[in-house]
């Protein structure tokens, strides 16, 4: 699992924007449960489960302003 985030955190910086589409940023979301499983963190597989569907609406833009100014989208560096 840490293997898949390592894989996202080393894309290219356009195809990190590109995943912040909002209907494409679901990726992101699901990453998020992801790396609280491997992590084996409770709060983050509950932000990534909340931020799958209702969350779509409002964090690509705080995954987009996390991908320019820090490289990674939120909860994944």
């Amino acid at each position: 699992m840490k293997s898949l985030i390592k894989s996202v955190n080393g894309l290219p910086l356009i195809i990190k924007l590109l995943l912040c589409i909002p209907l494409v940023e679901i990726f992101y979301s699901i990453c998020r449960v992801v790396n609280g499983v491997a992590r084996k963190n409770i709060l983050w597989i509950i932000f990534g489960i909340l931020t799958i569907i209702p969350g779509a609406a409002f964090m690509w833009l705080i995954d987009l302003l996390w991908v320019l100014f820090k490289g990674h989208a939120c909860g994944l560096g």
